[in-house]
């Protein structure tokens, strides 16, 4: 395998506490044991709400400075020779502060190869941990990630339709496309409507999202999507085409730029802050369709929405990533275990994890098998499978 462009150069980052129950009547996911839905009286819930926010920030002040750190360390690894300080050097001369003090090569390193591809994994990361954490409040199942859901699958095959037609201007466009059918395809496999509304009951009949039928939907719906990939890649591709596919299905940030940073980066500020800014919505979703629906939210609207957003968020992420597979589904449990499943806390400390684990991911990728590049989708795999596979056996324990 040929060496990277960076070798070559080198050469010369309370749901309430209770766990909602499934559709067979256990705990969706472990979590503190409490023996009702309680609700503070005068004076009761002060203390220990501020305990909490305390609590939650300084869990976000700890991951925001790891993940600031780990940007600049990572920048520093890998065939070049870099220090800390050459990073700061090529990023304030860029925004204007100071001269310049680096070379022209090291500063292209830093600048025009790393620099954007750090970030970028940072974004790829916030986002898919958030959608995986908004996936599992809304589905009531552990299991779900965009992944899983098929939501990846779908988001790739409207990627490499478009590079095999070589209009690879929609790619963004059309990677959202996928993601949307897919997500659809899935709802529909799954027979969940848009919510049992208030006078129906949460997890009876097809009304409501099950667990167990949701994730199932989801395989089937993401192995069509993948042989229709693979048919389209047997039939069409070629060549360089043929190639770039390939990144597209393992997962790779190779060759990301300053482009890929803006769409990745602004597809979190447009899409993943309303996500968090919906936690107490998902924290009615905990409970149920009819719980919330009693707690005033309009169930059907909500989950569209929700969905709907993750599906945008996930296809604009897919577009400058690949189908990288099981961020979502490990850092939500990695956060609750910490903080707990108030969604509050959950959905920003999600996405601060979610961005330091795929920026190490993806600079463990790019340099364990130098000159050789690992796609990072393989790594997240070789990862995210095992704990894929004790989470279904500790919820089969508990069930």
């Amino acid at each position: 395998m040929p060496r990277t462009a960076e070798g070559r150069a080198a050469d010369a980052l309370r749901v309430p506490e209770t766990a909602p129950p499934t559709e067979s009547g256990s705990a969706a996911w472990p979590a503190r044991p409490s023996a009702s839905i309680h609700r503070p009286g005068p004076g009761e819930g002060g203390p220990r709400r501020t305990r909490t926010g305390l609590r939650t920030g300084a869990w976000a002040a700890a991951l925001g400075v790891l993940l600031a750190a780990s940007v600049v360390v990572a920048v520093t690894i890998g065939p070049a020779g870099l220090s800390p300080a050459d990073v700061w050097a090529s990023v304030l001369a860029h925004l204007g502060i100071g001269e310049p003090t680096l070379s022209p090569l090291r500063d292209g390193i830093v600048w025009q190869l790393r620099m954007p591809r750090v970030l970028t994994a940072a974004a790829v990361g916030a986002g898919l941990a958030l959608c995986g954490a908004v996936m599992q409040a809304l589905t009531r199942n552990p299991l779900a990630d965009p992944y899983l859901l098929g939501l990846s699958s779908g988001a790739s095959v409207g990627a490499v339709l478009v590079i095999v037609l070589g209009i690879g201007l929609v790619l963004p466009l059309a990677a959202f496309g996928g993601a949307l059918v897919a997500l659809v395809a899935t709802l529909a496999l799954a027979g969940a409507g848009w919510g049992a509304g208030a006078g129906g009951r949460a997890g009876s009949g097809g009304g409501s999202l099950t667990p167990t039928r949701t994730v199932l939907a989801g395989l089937a719906v993401s192995a069509v999507f993948g042989a229709v990939t693979s048919l389209v890649i047997f039939w069409s591709a070629t060549g360089d085409s043929y190639r770039e596919i390939l990144n597209w299905l393992l997962g790779s940030l190779a060759g990301t730029d300053w482009t890929s940073v803006a769409i990745a980066g602004g597809a979190m500020l447009l899409v993943g802050l309303p996500l968090i800014a919906s936690a107490r919505t998902l924290d009615a979703f905990a409970f149920g369709d009819t719980a919330a629906a009693a707690l005033g939210v309009h169930v059907g609207r909500s989950r569209a929405l929700l969905l709907g957003g993750t599906a945008l968020l996930t296809g604009a992420l897919v577009a400058v990533s690949g189908a990288i597979g099981f961020v979502g589904l490990i850092l939500p449990h990695a956060v609750r275990f910490l903080v707990g499943s108030r969604h509050r806390a959950l959905l920003p400390l999600s996405a601060l994890a979610g961005a330091i684990f795929l920026v190490w991911a993806d600079t463990g990728a790019r340099t364990v098998f130098d000159p050789r590049e690992l796609p990072v989708g393989i790594l997240t795999a070789l990862i995210g499978g095992p704990v894929f596979a004790v989470l279904m056996l500790r919820n089969r324990r508990l069930a």
